[in-house]
Protein backbone atom coordinates (compact mmCIF):
# COMPACT_ATOMS: atom_id res chain seq x y z
CA UNK A 1 0.00 0.00 0.00
CA UNK A 2 1.51 3.05 -0.95
CA UNK A 3 2.20 6.03 1.68
CA UNK A 4 -0.06 8.94 1.31
CA UNK A 5 0.69 12.39 1.11
CA UNK A 6 1.98 13.38 4.71
CA UNK A 7 -1.80 15.71 4.56
CA UNK A 8 -4.14 13.15 3.58
CA UNK A 9 -2.44 11.46 6.44
CA UNK A 10 -3.00 13.97 8.91
CA UNK A 11 -6.93 14.35 7.47
CA UNK A 12 -7.13 10.61 7.88
CA UNK A 13 -5.36 10.70 11.81
CA UNK A 14 -8.16 12.81 12.39
CA UNK A 15 -10.79 11.00 11.73
CA UNK A 16 -9.62 7.75 13.63
CA UNK A 17 -9.08 10.50 16.38
CA UNK A 18 -12.86 10.98 15.76
CA UNK A 19 -14.40 7.75 16.29
CA UNK A 20 -11.89 7.45 19.19
CA UNK A 21 -13.58 10.18 20.44
CA UNK A 22 -16.87 8.97 20.01
CA UNK A 23 -16.76 5.87 21.63
CA UNK A 24 -15.30 7.22 24.60
CA UNK A 25 -17.28 10.07 24.89
CA UNK A 26 -20.04 8.01 24.44
CA UNK A 27 -19.14 5.86 27.82
CA UNK A 28 -18.62 8.67 29.88
CA UNK A 29 -21.35 11.11 28.52
CA UNK A 30 -24.01 8.05 29.32
CA UNK A 31 -23.12 7.73 33.70
CA UNK A 32 -23.79 11.58 33.74
CA UNK A 33 -27.27 10.91 32.71
CA UNK A 34 -28.23 8.36 33.77
CA UNK A 35 -30.99 9.65 36.53
CA UNK A 36 -32.85 11.59 34.38
CA UNK A 37 -32.97 8.40 32.02
CA UNK A 38 -34.46 6.32 34.69
CA UNK A 39 -37.07 8.98 35.78
CA UNK A 40 -37.99 9.81 31.95
CA UNK A 41 -38.20 6.05 30.92
CA UNK A 42 -39.20 4.18 33.73
CA UNK A 43 -36.34 1.71 34.27
CA UNK A 44 -35.89 -0.27 37.45
CA UNK A 45 -32.78 0.04 39.07
CA UNK A 46 -31.97 -3.48 38.24
CA UNK A 47 -32.53 -2.66 34.42
CA UNK A 48 -31.20 0.73 34.41
CA UNK A 49 -27.42 -0.52 34.67
CA UNK A 50 -28.50 -2.33 31.45
CA UNK A 51 -28.40 0.82 29.69
CA UNK A 52 -25.03 0.71 30.47
CA UNK A 53 -24.01 -3.32 30.81
CA UNK A 54 -25.37 -3.89 26.87
CA UNK A 55 -23.13 -1.35 25.76
CA UNK A 56 -19.95 -3.01 27.40
CA UNK A 57 -21.44 -6.69 26.81
CA UNK A 58 -21.21 -5.90 22.57
CA UNK A 59 -18.27 -3.67 22.63
CA UNK A 60 -15.69 -5.77 24.53
CA UNK A 61 -17.09 -9.20 23.02
CA UNK A 62 -16.83 -8.69 19.43
CA UNK A 63 -13.30 -6.47 19.66
CA UNK A 64 -11.08 -8.98 18.78
CA UNK A 65 -13.90 -10.84 16.30
CA UNK A 66 -13.81 -7.18 14.44
CA UNK A 67 -10.54 -7.01 14.48
CA UNK A 68 -9.49 -10.08 12.37
CA UNK A 69 -12.22 -9.69 9.38
CA UNK A 70 -10.90 -6.16 9.35
CA UNK A 71 -7.55 -8.15 8.52
CA UNK A 72 -9.50 -10.04 6.15
CA UNK A 73 -12.10 -7.79 4.38
CA UNK A 74 -9.94 -4.51 4.41
CA UNK A 75 -9.96 -2.12 7.72
CA UNK A 76 -11.16 0.86 6.08
CA UNK A 77 -14.32 -0.83 5.09
CA UNK A 78 -15.18 -2.15 8.73
CA UNK A 79 -14.18 1.20 10.10
CA UNK A 80 -16.75 2.68 7.58
CA UNK A 81 -19.47 -0.14 8.33
CA UNK A 82 -18.55 0.40 12.23
CA UNK A 83 -19.17 4.60 12.11
CA UNK A 84 -22.25 3.69 10.00
CA UNK A 85 -23.96 1.23 12.48
CA UNK A 86 -22.37 3.28 15.87
CA UNK A 87 -24.29 6.66 14.27
CA UNK A 88 -27.65 5.26 13.23
CA UNK A 89 -27.71 3.51 16.45
CA UNK A 90 -27.49 6.88 18.31
CA UNK A 91 -30.56 8.01 16.29
CA UNK A 92 -32.18 5.33 17.48
CA UNK A 93 -30.99 5.70 21.23
CA UNK A 94 -31.83 9.62 21.17
CA UNK A 95 -35.57 8.70 20.10
CA UNK A 96 -36.25 5.57 22.26
CA UNK A 97 -39.19 5.78 24.23
CA UNK A 98 -38.71 2.53 26.07
CA UNK A 99 -35.76 0.91 28.23
CA UNK A 100 -36.10 -2.00 25.77
CA UNK A 101 -35.50 0.01 22.72
CA UNK A 102 -32.74 2.26 24.43
CA UNK A 103 -31.20 -0.92 25.57
CA UNK A 104 -31.59 -2.61 21.95
CA UNK A 105 -29.82 0.84 20.76
CA UNK A 106 -27.06 0.97 23.50
CA UNK A 107 -26.24 -2.67 22.05
CA UNK A 108 -26.42 -1.67 18.60
CA UNK A 109 -23.83 0.99 19.48
CA UNK A 110 -21.40 -1.37 21.03
CA UNK A 111 -21.26 -3.47 17.87
CA UNK A 112 -20.68 -0.21 15.31
CA UNK A 113 -17.72 0.49 18.33
CA UNK A 114 -16.13 -2.81 18.24
CA UNK A 115 -16.31 -2.70 14.66
CA UNK A 116 -14.41 1.23 13.96
CA UNK A 117 -12.21 0.93 17.63
CA UNK A 118 -10.87 -2.84 16.39
CA UNK A 119 -9.07 -1.60 13.48
CA UNK A 120 -7.93 2.76 14.21
CA UNK A 121 -4.68 1.43 15.72
CA UNK A 122 -4.69 -1.17 13.01
CA UNK A 123 -5.07 1.56 10.26
CA UNK A 124 -2.70 4.26 12.15
CA UNK A 125 0.37 2.28 12.45
CA UNK A 126 0.54 1.16 8.35
CA UNK A 127 -0.08 4.59 8.02
CA UNK A 128 2.96 5.83 9.86
CA UNK A 129 5.50 3.73 9.54
CA UNK A 130 8.85 5.90 10.55
CA UNK A 131 9.21 5.68 14.45
CA UNK A 132 9.20 9.36 15.39
CA UNK A 133 6.15 9.83 13.23
CA UNK A 134 4.36 7.02 14.56
CA UNK A 135 4.95 7.32 18.19
CA UNK A 136 3.58 11.58 17.54
CA UNK A 137 0.35 9.72 16.00
CA UNK A 138 -0.50 7.43 18.61
CA UNK A 139 -0.05 10.03 21.02
CA UNK A 140 -2.89 12.64 19.83
CA UNK A 141 -4.76 9.44 19.51
CA UNK A 142 -4.03 8.22 23.32
CA UNK A 143 -4.63 11.69 24.21
CA UNK A 144 -8.41 12.05 22.36
CA UNK A 145 -9.62 9.01 24.57
CA UNK A 146 -8.57 11.05 27.82
CA UNK A 147 -9.84 13.52 26.44
CA UNK A 148 -12.90 12.17 25.24
CA UNK A 149 -13.47 10.61 28.78
CA UNK A 150 -13.40 13.69 31.08
CA UNK A 151 -15.34 16.07 28.15
CA UNK A 152 -17.94 13.32 28.37
CA UNK A 153 -18.63 14.14 32.09
CA UNK A 154 -18.80 17.32 31.25
CA UNK A 155 -20.89 17.85 28.61
CA UNK A 156 -23.00 15.17 29.86
CA UNK A 157 -24.28 17.52 32.81
CA UNK A 158 -24.69 20.23 30.41
CA UNK A 159 -26.77 18.69 28.06
CA UNK A 160 -28.60 16.34 30.65
CA UNK A 161 -29.44 19.84 32.18
CA UNK A 162 -30.11 22.13 29.57
CA UNK A 163 -31.56 19.98 27.33
CA UNK A 164 -32.83 16.68 27.67
CA UNK A 165 -30.55 13.45 28.18
CA UNK A 166 -31.40 12.36 24.47
CA UNK A 167 -29.11 14.81 23.03
CA UNK A 168 -26.22 12.73 24.72
CA UNK A 169 -27.08 10.22 21.84
CA UNK A 170 -27.95 12.88 19.43
CA UNK A 171 -24.92 14.71 19.18
CA UNK A 172 -23.35 11.63 18.30
CA UNK A 173 -25.28 12.17 14.61
CA UNK A 174 -23.11 15.06 12.97
CA UNK A 175 -19.85 13.60 14.35
CA UNK A 176 -20.38 10.19 12.80
CA UNK A 177 -22.05 11.58 9.26
CA UNK A 178 -18.34 14.27 9.16
CA UNK A 179 -16.38 11.28 10.32
CA UNK A 180 -18.10 9.04 7.24
CA UNK A 181 -17.63 11.67 4.82
CA UNK A 182 -14.16 12.43 5.25
CA UNK A 183 -13.23 8.64 6.03
CA UNK A 184 -14.29 7.85 2.20
CA UNK A 185 -11.87 10.17 0.90
CA UNK A 186 -8.95 10.14 3.59
CA UNK A 187 -8.34 6.59 4.22
CA UNK A 188 -6.69 4.41 2.51
CA UNK A 189 -8.12 1.69 0.30
CA UNK A 190 -6.97 -1.04 1.70
CA UNK A 191 -7.72 -4.86 0.10
CA UNK A 192 -7.56 -8.10 2.63
CA UNK A 193 -6.79 -12.13 1.52
CA UNK A 194 -10.67 -12.61 2.16
CA UNK A 195 -12.26 -14.81 4.15
CA UNK A 196 -10.28 -17.96 3.10
CA UNK A 197 -7.22 -16.71 4.90
CA UNK A 198 -8.85 -16.56 7.74
CA UNK A 199 -12.47 -17.63 8.11
CA UNK A 200 -12.53 -20.07 11.39
CA UNK A 201 -16.02 -19.89 12.37
CA UNK A 202 -16.31 -22.20 14.99
CA UNK A 203 -13.01 -20.31 16.73
CA UNK A 204 -15.38 -16.79 16.49
CA UNK A 205 -18.39 -18.22 17.85
CA UNK A 206 -16.11 -19.84 20.67
CA UNK A 207 -14.42 -16.34 21.10
CA UNK A 208 -17.19 -14.03 20.63
CA UNK A 209 -19.26 -16.23 22.86
CA UNK A 210 -16.45 -16.72 25.81
CA UNK A 211 -16.09 -12.96 25.83
CA UNK A 212 -19.72 -11.98 26.15
CA UNK A 213 -20.16 -15.25 28.78
CA UNK A 214 -17.01 -13.85 31.00
CA UNK A 215 -18.03 -9.69 30.58
CA UNK A 216 -21.41 -10.39 31.47
CA UNK A 217 -20.42 -12.47 34.52
CA UNK A 218 -18.18 -9.67 35.93
CA UNK A 219 -20.69 -6.70 35.19
CA UNK A 220 -23.05 -9.12 37.06
CA UNK A 221 -20.68 -9.23 40.66
CA UNK A 222 -21.66 -6.26 42.51
CA UNK A 223 -25.81 -8.35 42.01
CA UNK A 224 -24.89 -11.53 42.71
CA UNK A 225 -21.54 -11.46 44.55
CA UNK A 226 -17.69 -12.63 43.52
CA UNK A 227 -18.48 -16.29 45.30
CA UNK A 228 -21.96 -16.83 44.25
CA UNK A 229 -22.82 -19.80 41.78
CA UNK A 230 -24.26 -17.71 39.37
CA UNK A 231 -20.65 -15.88 39.09
CA UNK A 232 -18.47 -19.23 39.39
CA UNK A 233 -20.87 -21.01 36.88
CA UNK A 234 -20.80 -18.44 34.28
CA UNK A 235 -16.80 -17.55 35.02
CA UNK A 236 -16.01 -21.18 34.64
CA UNK A 237 -18.32 -21.78 31.34
CA UNK A 238 -16.46 -18.34 29.97
CA UNK A 239 -13.25 -19.84 30.93
CA UNK A 240 -13.80 -23.43 29.01
CA UNK A 241 -15.09 -21.55 26.04
CA UNK A 242 -11.97 -19.26 25.88
CA UNK A 243 -9.44 -22.30 25.91
CA UNK A 244 -11.55 -24.04 23.35
CA UNK A 245 -11.05 -20.84 21.59
CA UNK A 246 -7.06 -20.84 22.14
CA UNK A 247 -7.13 -24.91 21.21
CA UNK A 248 -8.74 -24.39 17.88
CA UNK A 249 -6.27 -21.68 17.06
CA UNK A 250 -3.10 -23.52 18.01
CA UNK A 251 -5.13 -26.45 15.61
CA UNK A 252 -6.76 -25.20 12.92
CA UNK A 253 -5.38 -23.97 9.81
CA UNK A 254 -7.19 -20.79 9.27
CA UNK A 255 -6.85 -19.51 12.27
CA UNK A 256 -9.09 -16.31 13.32
CA UNK A 257 -6.24 -15.20 15.81
CA UNK A 258 -3.14 -16.63 14.89
CA UNK A 259 -1.18 -17.34 18.20
CA UNK A 260 2.20 -16.00 16.78
CA UNK A 261 0.99 -12.51 17.63
CA UNK A 262 1.33 -13.63 21.40
CA UNK A 263 4.56 -14.86 21.32
CA UNK A 264 6.20 -11.48 21.28
CA UNK A 265 7.03 -10.01 24.80
CA UNK A 266 5.92 -6.59 24.33
CA UNK A 267 2.49 -7.55 22.61
CA UNK A 268 1.51 -10.27 25.23
CA UNK A 269 3.53 -8.25 28.02
CA UNK A 270 1.93 -4.91 27.32
CA UNK A 271 -1.45 -5.76 26.99
CA UNK A 272 -1.78 -7.30 30.90
CA UNK A 273 0.19 -4.31 31.81
CA UNK A 274 -3.19 -2.65 30.34
CA UNK A 275 -5.51 -4.09 31.70
CA UNK A 276 -4.37 -3.93 35.31
CA UNK A 277 -3.72 -0.45 34.64
CA UNK A 278 -7.12 0.62 33.15
CA UNK A 279 -8.88 -1.61 35.98
CA UNK A 280 -7.16 0.59 38.54
CA UNK A 281 -7.60 3.67 36.94
CA UNK A 282 -11.64 2.90 36.95
CA UNK A 283 -11.32 4.08 40.14
CA UNK A 284 -10.22 7.46 39.36
CA UNK A 285 -11.95 7.76 36.70
CA UNK A 286 -15.87 6.69 38.20
CA UNK A 287 -15.19 6.54 41.97
CA UNK A 288 -13.87 10.26 42.19
CA UNK A 289 -16.35 11.44 40.32
CA UNK A 290 -18.87 9.86 43.21
CA UNK A 291 -16.77 10.81 46.07
CA UNK A 292 -17.41 14.89 44.42
CA UNK A 293 -20.47 13.72 43.98
CA UNK A 294 -22.00 11.98 47.53
CA UNK A 295 -19.65 13.04 49.38
CA UNK A 296 -18.76 16.95 48.48
CA UNK A 297 -21.82 17.76 46.75
CA UNK A 298 -20.96 18.69 43.44
CA UNK A 299 -23.40 19.15 41.03
CA UNK A 300 -22.86 16.96 37.60
CA UNK A 301 -21.37 20.19 35.63
CA UNK A 302 -19.38 20.75 38.85
CA UNK A 303 -17.59 17.78 39.07
CA UNK A 304 -16.68 17.27 35.13
CA UNK A 305 -15.24 20.80 35.59
CA UNK A 306 -12.94 19.55 38.74
CA UNK A 307 -11.79 16.77 36.84
CA UNK A 308 -10.83 18.72 33.66
CA UNK A 309 -6.85 19.72 34.98
CA UNK A 310 -6.37 15.79 34.83
CA UNK A 311 -7.48 16.14 31.10
CA UNK A 312 -5.14 19.27 30.34
CA UNK A 313 -2.22 17.56 31.82
CA UNK A 314 -2.75 14.48 29.96
CA UNK A 315 -3.33 16.10 26.87
CA UNK A 316 -0.21 18.59 27.35
CA UNK A 317 2.17 15.31 28.46
CA UNK A 318 0.90 12.80 26.00
CA UNK A 319 0.88 15.90 23.03
CA UNK A 320 3.82 17.35 23.68
CA UNK A 321 6.60 15.25 26.20
CA UNK A 322 5.90 11.77 25.86
CA UNK A 323 6.65 11.21 21.98
CA UNK A 324 10.29 13.12 22.79
CA UNK A 325 10.67 11.26 25.95
CA UNK A 326 9.66 7.72 24.37
CA UNK A 327 12.36 9.02 21.07
CA UNK A 328 15.12 9.48 23.84
CA UNK A 329 14.65 6.94 26.71
CA UNK A 330 12.46 4.38 24.77
CA UNK A 331 8.35 3.10 25.85
CA UNK A 332 9.53 1.10 28.50
CA UNK A 333 11.40 3.88 30.47
CA UNK A 334 8.91 6.38 29.62
CA UNK A 335 5.85 3.64 31.08
CA UNK A 336 7.48 2.82 33.92
CA UNK A 337 7.50 6.73 35.05
CA UNK A 338 4.13 6.83 34.32
CA UNK A 339 3.13 4.39 35.87
CA UNK A 340 4.73 5.28 39.13
CA UNK A 341 2.86 8.82 38.67
CA UNK A 342 -0.19 6.82 38.65
CA UNK A 343 0.64 4.85 41.41
CA UNK A 344 1.25 8.40 43.58
CA UNK A 345 -2.50 9.30 42.61
CA UNK A 346 -4.05 6.34 44.03
CA UNK A 347 -2.13 6.30 46.65
CA UNK A 348 -2.80 10.14 47.78
CA UNK A 349 -6.25 9.15 47.02
CA UNK A 350 -6.48 6.76 49.76
CA UNK A 351 -6.13 9.06 52.22
CA UNK A 352 -8.59 11.96 50.91
CA UNK A 353 -10.90 13.04 53.77
CA UNK A 354 -14.14 13.09 54.20
CA UNK A 355 -14.03 17.23 54.08
CA UNK A 356 -11.66 17.82 51.81
CA UNK A 357 -10.06 20.86 50.28
CA UNK A 358 -10.10 20.80 46.28
CA UNK A 359 -6.48 23.33 46.39
CA UNK A 360 -4.84 20.74 48.49
CA UNK A 361 -6.27 17.40 48.42
CA UNK A 362 -7.75 16.97 44.88
CA UNK A 363 -5.81 19.13 42.63
CA UNK A 364 -2.09 17.40 43.31
CA UNK A 365 -4.09 14.27 42.52
CA UNK A 366 -5.51 15.55 38.90
CA UNK A 367 -1.79 17.02 38.12
CA UNK A 368 -0.22 13.52 38.73
CA UNK A 369 -2.52 11.99 36.60
CA UNK A 370 0.11 13.62 33.94
CA UNK A 371 1.79 9.96 34.68
CA UNK A 372 -1.92 8.35 31.78
CA UNK A 373 -0.10 10.47 29.64
CA UNK A 374 3.50 9.61 29.44
CA UNK A 375 2.40 5.37 30.66
CA UNK A 376 -0.76 5.09 27.18
CA UNK A 377 1.37 6.03 24.59
CA UNK A 378 4.18 4.32 25.59
CA UNK A 379 1.79 1.38 25.96
CA UNK A 380 0.06 1.66 22.86
CA UNK A 381 3.33 1.38 21.25
CA UNK A 382 4.63 -1.74 22.49
CA UNK A 383 1.70 -3.47 21.99
CA UNK A 384 1.57 -2.76 18.44
CA UNK A 385 5.27 -3.48 17.95
CA UNK A 386 5.30 -7.22 17.59
CA UNK A 387 2.32 -7.31 14.71
CA UNK A 388 3.17 -7.02 11.10
CA UNK A 389 0.77 -5.38 8.54
CA UNK A 390 -1.20 -8.51 8.07
CA UNK A 391 -2.33 -8.83 11.65
CA UNK A 392 -2.08 -4.93 12.74
CA UNK A 393 -6.21 -4.67 13.02
CA UNK A 394 -5.50 -8.11 15.03
CA UNK A 395 -3.12 -6.59 17.64
CA UNK A 396 -5.63 -3.47 17.34
CA UNK A 397 -8.59 -5.07 18.24
CA UNK A 398 -6.84 -7.31 20.80
CA UNK A 399 -5.62 -4.10 22.39
CA UNK A 400 -8.68 -3.13 22.74
CA UNK A 401 -10.38 -6.07 23.89
CA UNK A 402 -7.59 -6.07 26.91
CA UNK A 403 -9.09 -2.70 27.56
CA UNK A 404 -12.64 -3.55 28.24
CA UNK A 405 -11.99 -6.33 29.63
CA UNK A 406 -9.97 -4.22 32.41
CA UNK A 407 -12.65 -1.62 32.70
CA UNK A 408 -15.37 -4.46 33.22
CA UNK A 409 -13.08 -5.99 36.14
CA UNK A 410 -12.73 -2.48 37.56
CA UNK A 411 -16.44 -1.31 37.31
CA UNK A 412 -17.11 -5.12 39.09
CA UNK A 413 -14.09 -5.45 41.48
CA UNK A 414 -13.78 -2.21 43.26
CA UNK A 415 -17.15 -1.10 42.80
CA UNK A 416 -17.56 -4.39 45.29
CA UNK A 417 -14.92 -3.72 47.65
CA UNK A 418 -16.36 0.40 48.20
CA UNK A 419 -20.10 -1.14 48.55
CA UNK A 420 -18.84 -3.82 51.32
CA UNK A 421 -16.18 -1.51 53.18
CA UNK A 422 -19.13 1.38 52.95
CA UNK A 423 -22.02 -0.82 54.29
CA UNK A 424 -19.65 -2.36 56.98
CA UNK A 425 -19.19 0.84 58.43
CA UNK A 426 -22.67 2.08 58.17
CA UNK A 427 -23.78 -0.89 59.91
CA UNK A 428 -21.23 0.22 62.89
CA UNK A 429 -22.76 3.36 63.14
CA UNK A 430 -20.50 5.51 61.07
CA UNK A 431 -22.24 8.79 59.33
CA UNK A 432 -22.83 8.56 55.34
CA UNK A 433 -20.07 10.40 54.28
CA UNK A 434 -17.41 9.23 56.58
CA UNK A 435 -18.49 5.56 55.41
CA UNK A 436 -19.03 6.37 51.78
CA UNK A 437 -15.28 8.11 52.00
CA UNK A 438 -13.93 4.59 53.53
CA UNK A 439 -15.15 2.76 50.88
CA UNK A 440 -13.91 4.60 48.34
CA UNK A 441 -10.50 4.92 50.20
CA UNK A 442 -10.36 0.73 49.86
CA UNK A 443 -11.29 0.44 46.73
CA UNK A 444 -7.84 3.28 45.93
CA UNK A 445 -5.81 0.62 48.00
CA UNK A 446 -6.68 -2.12 45.56
CA UNK A 447 -6.12 -0.23 42.64
CA UNK A 448 -2.59 0.88 44.14
CA UNK A 449 -2.07 -2.84 44.35
CA UNK A 450 -3.04 -3.64 40.77
CA UNK A 451 -1.14 -0.67 39.48
CA UNK A 452 1.87 -2.36 41.50
CA UNK A 453 1.23 -5.44 39.81
CA UNK A 454 1.77 -3.57 36.53
CA UNK A 455 4.22 -1.92 37.18
CA UNK A 456 6.51 -5.33 38.15
CA UNK A 457 5.43 -6.49 34.64
CA UNK A 458 6.31 -3.71 32.56
CA UNK A 459 9.57 -3.77 34.39
CA UNK A 460 10.25 -7.55 34.62
CA UNK A 461 8.70 -8.92 30.64
CA UNK A 462 9.43 -5.82 28.90
CA UNK A 463 13.09 -5.89 28.89
CA UNK A 464 14.25 -3.75 25.29
CA UNK A 465 15.68 -5.95 22.83
CA UNK A 466 18.60 -4.41 21.44
CA UNK A 467 22.25 -4.75 21.37
CA UNK A 468 24.74 -4.28 24.42
CA UNK A 469 26.28 -0.62 24.43
CA UNK A 470 23.59 0.94 22.39
CA UNK A 471 21.18 3.70 23.44
CA UNK A 472 17.95 3.32 24.59
CA UNK A 473 15.43 4.49 21.13
CA UNK A 474 11.68 3.96 20.32
CA UNK A 475 11.52 0.75 17.98
CA UNK A 476 8.72 -0.98 16.23
CA UNK A 477 10.45 -4.29 15.73
CA UNK A 478 8.63 -6.98 17.80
Amino acid sequence: MPAPATTSRKIALGVLATGMLMTVLDGSIVTVAMPAIQGDLGFTPVGLSWVVNAYLIAFGSLLLLAGRIGDLIGRKRMFLAGTGIFTAASLLAGVAASPGVLIAARFLQGVGSAMSSAVSLGILVTLFTAPRERARAIAVFSFTGAAGASLGQVLGGVLTDALTWNWIFFINLPIGAAALLVALRALPADRGPGFRAGADVIGALLVTSGLMTGIYAVVKIEEYGAGSAHTLGLASLALALLAGFLVRQARTANPLMPLRILRSRAVAGANVVQMLMVAALFSFQILVALYLQKVLGYGAAETGLAMLPAAAVIGAVSLGVSTRLIARFGERNVLLTGIVMLVGVLGLLTRVPVHASYATDLLPVMLLAAGFGLALPALTSLAMSGADEADAGLASGLFNTTQQIGMALGVAVLSTLAATRTDSLTAAGRPAAEALTGGYHLAFAAGTGLLLVALGVAATVLRPARAAGRRPRMTMAA
